[in-house]
């Protein structure tokens, strides 16, 4: 039994060390010829991507906002804003002095003014925010 063991041990040892042998010498073949293709892969890529980028920015470039049309822009949320808010106003003075029962209107104009009054900030600060 002990030699039955040794052998089978010495058998797959040798086994084992042939496999990785293999293994090796048929790496060390490949590398070569992969690193040479893989150089003017990495041309053809560097071209490529320069492409894709130049397109990129040419695509982003014709759809920028310039800051004359974003001034015109927050000048307009403005306008809209503040005659919201004269609005709100205008029916919390009815409601309030007159009892004008006008609590609901009132109500959606000063949601609305809140909510032009949040965006308004919001675009101000991404598009004004770096000077």
């Amino acid at each position: 039994m002990l030699q039955i063991t040794k052998m089978f041990f010495r058998v797959s040892l040798l086994r084992s060390v042939g496999l990785i042998l293999a293994a090796s010498l048929s790496i060390l073949s490949v590398l070569p010829a992969h690193a040479e293709d893989t150089s003017q892969a990495s041309d053809n890529s560097a071209q490529i991507l320069q492409a894709f980028n130049r397109q990129h920015r040419d695509a982003e470039h014709a759809k920028s906002i310039t800051d004359k049309d974003k001034q015109r822009i927050m000048f307009l949320l403005g306008v809209v804003l503040i005659t919201l808010v004269l609005i709100t106003g205008g029916l919390g003075i009815a409601m309030g002095l007159y009892g004008k029962p006008v609590f609901v209107a009132h109500m959606v104009f000063a949601g609305l003014s809140i909510t032009l009054a949040i965006v308004h900030a919001i675009v101000g600060l991404v598009w004004f925010y770096p000077f």
